[in-house]
């Protein structure tokens, strides 16, 4: 069996400070029965704060940390004991996995995270709290994680995830040790999809290329092949769009793309998340609710509704980068570039596109892409704004 750090892909600089880091953790659990802790065990962080760009493996780095801070074996992360198989496995009692599939982490969520903190591990070396969307945390859940992070019980470790230090608000940020890691090459996630077993070499390589490296997205393209066609058919439409009505018709059809996308993400997950709690009160689907659960079940759809919110703006946006991947390709052929086109599927219309427009105007189709994405996330009309970019993509004169 592999160790724990051998999920993390493309990141040896990371894997080596994590890996010195558990030894430190190790030597401080040594020291507990009374003893000193060396100067070593020291540099052992409380508060971990893991960025990077998405794709990059910010939650597969700090399971694998959280693994290794709980392993029991000969070398930290030996991926064979109890601590680090329950963990990886996300079983571990002692181990927290915090993740929000809604916009923001509320406080009321924030103070859980910090009540269970304070409890000591039941079975294993460390409590650690793992918070995998820590940019989502609101201001008020921020200041309620704050005053736990600044005065941590010895026992606790935070391991925070967010795409950039600056996601975080400064005093969580200066508490906090920093580790960032970097953008895998397409080989080396090509090579982990290989080893898995999800896909051809080839396969691995060309969804490796078209997720950009980002490797669940890679993943999820390897294993099904409708989600590689509807990825073809939304950055292939702006090829064929050349009026405000084709524009408009083209950002229809991609707003329905993205829904059927988040539909069938989050439908299953509701539906038995409604079953379980229908069982749970003892009814019938269909039949009559008391006050009291008629107040659950509003809650249980109110958090339903936001988690859906949630997965169509995900799929939106990831159909927006998809595009700017595209828009990329164009830009490098236009300058000569020496990259290696990320569609090299598409390169035919890529080469044609490029020829039909200018740098200039290639660099403004990327900038109201990017517009696109920012309205998007400030809770934009996703039509309206996807058939403004739409209009700004065809050709121009």
């Amino acid at each position: 069996m592999m160790s724990v750090w051998s999920s993390l892909v493309g990141q040896d600089a990371a894997a080596a400070k994590l890996r010195e880091a558990a030894a430190s953790a190790r030597a401080i659990v040594a020291a507990r029965g009374g003893g000193h802790a060396s100067d070593e065990a020291r540099s052992m962080s409380h508060a971990w704060l893991i960025t990077g760009p998405p794709g990059s493996g910010r939650s597969v780095a700090a399971r694998a940390f959280a693994a290794a801070l709980q392993c029991t074996g000969e070398a930290p992360g030996c991926g064979r004991c109890p601590g680090c198989r329950t963990t990886m496995a996300r079983t571990n009692a002692d181990v927290l996995f915090a993740a929000t599939e809604t916009a923001i982490i509320n406080v009321d969520t924030a103070r859980s995270l910090v009540l269970q903190a304070q409890s000591s591990p039941s079975q294993g070396l460390w409590r650690v709290i793992v918070v995998e969307d820590a940019d989502r945390l609101g201001e008020s859940g921020a200041n309620a994680l704050l005053k736990a992070i600044e005065e941590p019980p010895e026992h606790t470790v935070w391991l925070l995830c967010a795409p950039s230090p600056e996601d975080m608000i400064a005093t969580i940020r200066s508490r906090c040790r920093h580790l960032g890691l970097r953008v895998p090459t397409a080989s080396a996630v090509a090579d982990l999809l290989v080893r898995e077993g999800v896909a051809t070499p080839q396969v691995a390589l060309d969804a490796a290329r078209a997720a950009q490296s980002h490797i669940g997205l890679a993943r999820a393209l390897a294993r099904d092949p409708q989600m590689r066609e509807r990825r073809r058919n939304i950055i292939t439409a702006p090829a064929s769009v050349r009026s405000v009505g084709e524009a408009v018709m083209a950002a229809d059809r991609l707003l329905e793309t993205a829904k059927a996308q988040a539909d069938a993400q989050v439908s299953e997950r509701n539906a038995r998340e409604k079953a379980e709690l229908l069982r749970q009160l003892g009814m019938e689907e269909g039949e009559s609710a008391t006050k009291a659960s008629r107040t659950m079940l509003r809650q249980l759809e109110e958090d339903q509704k936001r988690r859906s919110k949630r997965a169509l703006t995900d799929a939106i946006d990831r159909a927006l980068i998809d595009l700017l991947a595209i828009y990329r390709d164009v830009l490098m052929v236009q300058v000569g570039g020496e990259g290696e086109l990320i569609n090299t599927d598409l390169e035919d219309l890529v080469r044609a596109i490029a020829g039909e427009s200018t740098a200039s105007q290639t660099l403004a189709r990327v900038d109201h892409i990017e517009t696109a994405r920012r309205r998007l996330v400030s809770n934009g009309n996703p039509l309206l704004l996807l058939e403004d970019m739409a209009i700004s993509l065809r050709p121009q004169a």
